[in-house]
């Protein structure tokens, strides 16, 4: 329905004159990071620039480590196609017929501004378990059908910074963790990584009890901090105070133009599709555990794409929903070659004694590193550090695994959980960095600032818990040396 901005924008003026301690402080973070916070992309160069010299000042032959950069480029473009089809796939799914109706019966839950807040951020976290750009999408699209509610004053800025709950602290510690995903799947491993980590499966990382015990601990503790940010309804900006317009314009059912359309408009060869695929789903999920089997990123990709498939129907609605998801992975596709030239000239490039710069850096991480729990808290500080300016879970795992995991053989640490020790702090720096929040701007026609004050608030309270759950539950977990396959 149409919005009257002009009657809401006084009483907004008067709220945010009367903002509290929380709400400006939230505005200070965002303004420095407004300020200087340059694109994910100019992270990414910079990183190679650092790694390189730090190469050659460790004793590298500068050649070689030019060589070692552009062959190491094009190593990751399995998991870099992977990765984008994780963030296809959900997206696609969340814009399914199907999946708009559900939106629309959750947006009638909530009965209070607060509670749909907290309703949003449990949501998305949940989701991200399953598939983050499922959680993201469908996450925004709860939004602003909750906004859409005349009854229910609920504060747009708080909601959508909620609805990215799965992307600040989620999504690694379920099924689309791209580092257990890559640790589970031996074909994405890259070669220079295999003889250090060896295959790490699902049973040794996201499906541990522990694993379970920090996905509630950061549940819980979201919606806790959900709930006490929110705004009271009296100092709620809501959509309609912001100047955002809900109203979707008019669908236009797509038409058959000519002969050559029927196909499209057709459910046969969503059928035929899902058909021909039937027979290798039974004889992939029909012996094991189908959490372990869908560790697979081939696997896990495939089954994404035919519920996608299936919940459209037509090819047609599918295809232009395929279309929409493509500006998401613009990041994925341009970044992740840089990161696999960067894993190479870590792990390549040796000085004369023999010796890479990812064993220097494994060296100094075991000689601060006393016992396991000691390291669990390095790795934690460090992966956090580092996503703050390397916003990409599977890429920065590349670059980071070398050492950490070289670290971890030497000081018998688990290496299941320094996945997830790794996994739990380094997806915090997304509450503050922008880069993966971006589709959801899209969605909510907002800007980075309008949500970062609340998930910078997010990561302030996430950061100590998670990072002592991790080293407490390290102690949990014996050491078991990496499963090379073949050996």
């Amino acid at each position: 329905m149409p919005n009257n901005h002009l009657t809401a924008a006084a009483p907004a003026q008067g709220r945010e004159a009367i903002a509290s301690p929380m709400e400006r402080f939230s505005q200070a973070m965002v303004a420095w990071a407004e300020k200087w916070f340059p694109d994910a992309y100019v992270f990414v160069v910079v990183a190679c620039a650092v790694v390189a010299l730090g190469a050659i000042l460790h004793g590298g032959d500068p050649l070689a480590v030019s060589k070692a950069f552009g062959e190491g480029f094009w190593s990751i473009i399995p998991l870099t196609m992977q990765m984008a089809m994780v963030a296809i796939t959900g997206y696609v799914l969340a814009l399914s017929p199907p999946v708009a109706r559900l939106l629309r019966a959750l947006a009638r839950v909530p009965s209070t501004p607060r509670g749909a807040v907290v309703f949003i951020g449990t949501l998305s976290i949940l989701l991200s378990l399953v598939n983050w750009g499922l959680s993201l999408i469908f996450s925004g699209l709860l939004v602003r059908e909750m906004a859409r509610r005349n009854d229910l004053r609920l504060d747009y800025r708080a909601a959508g910074a909620a609805g990215y709950l799965g992307l600040g602290c989620g999504f690694t510690l379920g099924m689309s963790s791209s580092a257990a995903q890559l640790q589970a799947t031996p074909a994405s491993i890259p070669a220079s990584l295999m003889p250090i980590t060896g295959v790490i499966g699902f049973s040794e990382t996201i499906l541990t009890w522990q694993n379970l015990v920090v996905v509630i601990l950061v549940t819980v503790v979201s919606g806790l901090v959900c709930y006490f940010t929110a705004p009271s309804p009296e100092r709620s900006l809501t959509a309609q105070d912001l100047g955002v317009d809900l109203t979707e314009p008019e669908a236009q059912a797509a038409q058959r133009q000519r002969p050559g359309d029927y196909l499209e408009f057709s459910p046969w060869l969503t059928v035929a599709v899902v058909g021909l695929a039937s027979g290798w789903l039974y004889l992939t999920f029909r012996s094991g555990n189908p959490f372990i089997t869908m560790s697979q990123l081939n696997t896990y990709n495939f089954v994404f794409l035919l519920l996608g498939l299936l919940l459209h129907w037509r090819p047609r609605s599918f295809l232009e929903s395929f279309g929409r998801a493509m500006p998401s992975i613009g990041g994925v596709m341009l970044q992740f070659p840089f990161y696999g030239g960067i894993g190479y000239v870590l792990t390549k490039v040796a000085n004369v004694q023999g010796h890479t710069l990812s064993d220097a850096i494994a060296h100094w991480f075991v000689s601060l590193a006393h016992d396991s729990s000691v390291f669990s808290i390095l790795v934690s500080i460090y992966s956090a550090f580092l996503g703050f300016f390397i916003p990409s879970a599977g890429g920065k795992w590349v670059i980071e695994a070398p050492y950490i995991m070289d670290a971890a053989n030497q000081i018998q640490a688990h290496l299941g959980w320094t996945v997830m020790v790794y996994n739990i702090a380094e997806t915090l720096p997304n509450f503050i960095n922008p880069f993966w929040m971006l589709p959801l701007l899209g969605i909510l026609r907002l800007k980075s600032k309008d949500l970062v004050g609340y998930t910078a608030m997010q990561f302030l309270v996430h950061f100590p818990i998670v990072v002592a759950a991790g080293a407490i539950l390290m102690h949990t977990f014996s050491y078991v040396p990496p499963v090379i396959p073949g050996q």
